[in-house]
């Protein structure tokens, strides 16, 4: 009886449940809910619907998007805030709850790891100690590699196939180097340096077809270089070319300026297009055919990290503010800002897209903490990947199935994603 006189008491909401994975659904009509109704209780009441309609019997944890955001809140407050009223009937699309990734492994090294790339089942790093090491994503070392005289920034995978791979790294010694792994004999043979940059390097990207990479410094300049391992014509006679104690000299193919401080990450975003972040507070969108700037969005503080997702053509950064941002470059109408994402507190330091879902990416930041967050959930990340002991310097997420992240803790823990074939 106390039950239905509160019930009386407490506005009611009219809701249609909606979903697009077609083996959860239930039937459509409207049902009406207290307005203050919170997730959990919307949980159990699909639960409830699914074991009418198709004899379901484990209970399943969903997620319920209403007004293209996640519920965080009571419907009520969650209506209010989007000024939405409550007199028309709602929609409220179910998923099923992104599972919690599992802690699978914790690389150890000698220094702070401040890069990290990962490629099929091979991770590369690149530490403050001077050394590279390449590692199988079942945690067993494989190879350290000297040849950098200053902590290593940036690392990419060039390409990499059943015998051989290639991959770039970054140094503050103000060199790029490509290298040559012979998988089998598993040996390194530094190629090519590529100079040309006055100060420390903070950034390296690698273009789609492995064509051509891009390099970011703290000189501010952005430079072009090829990424071949064989020779090629760079505008100097093979004769004027040096051989470096470890491989050739390689000078870059352009030279683009228009940053006023370091430059902190490279993408590109297609065949042409590059995209770089500053601690000059801008974001800028480059032609690298046209050697031009196509676009500056600005920021509000340093920007130390940006990714590209080619799912959603949009950008995420790492910002000085501890928030982090999500950006659409094509927009035309209100801010290009849109998303704020907060909760890490302490600067955030790296972003990684998921290369298979368009909503889900990584953050990394100096509160040690690593974050998987959906896109549709700004104020709330899905999960906190906790591990590192102290700041985060890098994470990837290039493999579907493994979070990647590096620190000043010396470690690399890698994260199992549960759903990372869905």
């Amino acid at each position: 009886m106390a039950g239905k006189s509160t019930d009386s008491d407490v506005p009611q909401v009219q809701i249609r449940f909606i979903t697009k994975q077609q083996q959860f659904a239930v039937p459509d009509f409207p049902l009406s809910v207290p307005a203050p109704v919170i997730a959990v209780e919307l949980n159990t009441l699909v639960n409830e619907l699914l074991k009418e309609s198709i004899d379901a019997a484990k209970f399943i944890e969903f997620d319920f998007l209403v007004c293209s955001e996640f519920l965080r809140s009571s419907l009520a407050e969650h209506l209010e805030e989007r000024g939405v009223s409550t007199e028309q009937v709602i929609d409220v699309e179910y998923l099923e709850k992104h599972p919690e990734p599992e802690p699978q492994d914790c690389l150890i090294h000698d220094d702070w790891v401040s890069a990290v790339a990962v490629c099929e089942k091979w991770i590369l790093t690149g530490c403050y100690d001077n050394t590279l090491h390449i590692w199988t994503t079942k945690g067993k070392h494989r190879l350290t590699i000297p040849g950098h005289t200053s902590p290593i920034k940036a690392v990419a995978w060039i390409s990499l196939g059943e015998e051989t791979g290639t991959f770039v790294s970054a140094s503050q010694d103000q060199t790029a180097i490509i290298w040559d792994w012979n998988i089998s004999g598993n040996s390194v043979d530094c190629v090519h340096v590529c100079k040309g940059h006055e100060r420390s390097l903070e950034s390296v990207g690698v273009n789609y077809d492995s064509s051509l990479m891009a390099t970011g410094s703290w000189d501010t300049m952005l430079k072009i270089w090829s990424a071949s391992t064989q020779d090629d014509d760079d505008g100097e006679s093979s004769s004027k070319r040096t051989k470096t104690e470890h491989g050739k000299t390689r000078t870059p193919k352009v030279t683009l300026k228009g940053h006023k401080e370091a430059i902190s990450s490279v993408k590109w975003s297609d065949k042409s297009e590059i995209i770089t972040s500053s601690w000059d507070h801008t974001l800028k969108l480059w032609d690298s055919e046209l050697g031009g700037i196509k676009q500056e969005i600005p920021g509000n503080k340093s920007f130390f990290d940006v990714d590209y997702s080619p799912l959603s053509g949009t950008l995420i950064t790492a910002s000085a503010d501890k928030h982090i941002r999500l950006y659409d470059p094509r927009s035309t109408e209100g801010a290009v800002v849109k998303a704020t994402f907060t909760s890490h507190t302490q600067w955030v330091q790296c972003v990684s897209w998921s290369t298979t879902q368009d909503y889900l990416f990584l953050s990394g930041a100096y509160d040690n903490q690593v974050k998987l967050w959906d896109t549709r959930s700004p104020k709330v990340p899905l999960y906190d990947l906790s591990g590192h002991e102290d700041k985060v310097l890098s994470c990837n997420w290039s493999n579907p199935k493994l979070m990647v992240s590096g620190g000043a803790d010396n470690t690399v823990r890698i994260f199992k994603s549960k759903y990372a074939m869905c």
